[in-house]
């Protein structure tokens, strides 16, 4: 078994705490009884995971414009940001599913490159077909799995949770707020998340483009009032005024740092961070 830090140890316990009150949780309102304990579990265990990944890559958080600019477009500290905020205010359960979602693939990371036994080397071609002739272990077998299966459905778990944050979250949040359930702060602070998402995230853009869509094909049908089109295409106009304004700064070497919601290899590179 590779050798493994202690922050990384810390890193992916952090992500099955999170999977682990996200269940509980989860499991809660299936039986329609709340657990807001486990609900703040959760969120304790993706404030240690992001927030090891935070310091290893952006080291101890300084009062200067350079290392504010990186913060700023880093997706981890993004989503620090938002777990920290969420762990503040009274239980939205809903809003776990992003978090457990990138813990999942996390964890199967840790797993496959920390706890499960490797798959021996690709070797020479002379020497190929009596290495495909010797057994694999079970372990070998399960890390085989768990590899194939993070490549096939990382994109598709990243554009679920990008809808589930633009659709979901939101207008669960923005419902709330008109009903007085939540703070009437948090779908501006969400708001101003998902306007950072938009630029660092195509499925964040994906998930707004199929809004859009939505409310164009809703606003032209003829029953339509015509006072519901004019609401529709005046708060459309206030939205893309307010994500034209994003903040013009640019993280040194372009782009935004991997992490929790980057490539499909983003898994691994925290996982190598946080060694």
């Amino acid at each position: 078994m590779p050798k493994v830090s202690y922050p990384h140890y810390a890193w992916a316990g952090g992500h099955f705490v999170v999977l682990a009150g996200t269940l509980y949780s989860l499991l809660g309102l299936v039986t329609l009884s709340q657990r807001p304990k486990s609900y703040y579990l959760a969120y304790g265990g993706a404030l240690v995971s992001w927030g090891i990944v935070v310091y290893k890559s952006l080291g101890v958080p300084q009062l200067n414009r350079a290392y504010v600019q990186r913060a700023l477009l880093d997706e981890n500290v993004q989503y620090l940001l938002l777990a920290l905020y969420w762990f503040l205010q009274k239980p939205i359960y809903v809003t776990l599913i992003p978090f457990a979602t990138f813990s999942l693939f996390h964890a199967l990371t840790f797993l496959r490159t920390s706890v499960l036994p490797k798959p021996p080397a690709a070797p020479a071609k002379g020497a190929a077909a009596a290495a495909a002739a010797q057994p694999q272990s079970a372990g070998m077998k399960a890390s085989k799995t768990i590899q194939t299966w993070v490549k096939a459905n990382y994109e598709k778990a990243m554009l679920f949770v990008a809808f589930v944050e633009v659709v979901v979250v939101f207008g669960r949040i923005l419902l709330g707020a008109i009903t007085f359930q939540n703070s009437l702060l948090a779908p501006l602070f969400f708001a101003h998340f998902l306007r950072l998402r938009y630029y660092l995230s195509p499925p964040t853009r994906t998930a707004f483009g199929w809004v859009s869509a939505q409310l164009d094909h809703a606003t032209a049908n003829p029953k339509c009032p015509p006072a519901v089109r004019k609401g529709v295409n005046v708060a459309k106009e206030l939205i893309i005024r307010y994500s034209e304004s994003i903040i013009s700064v640019q993280q040194p070497g372009g782009g935004a740092a991997p992490g929790a919601a980057g490539r499909p290899n983003a898994a691994a590179a925290e996982a190598r961070r946080a060694r």
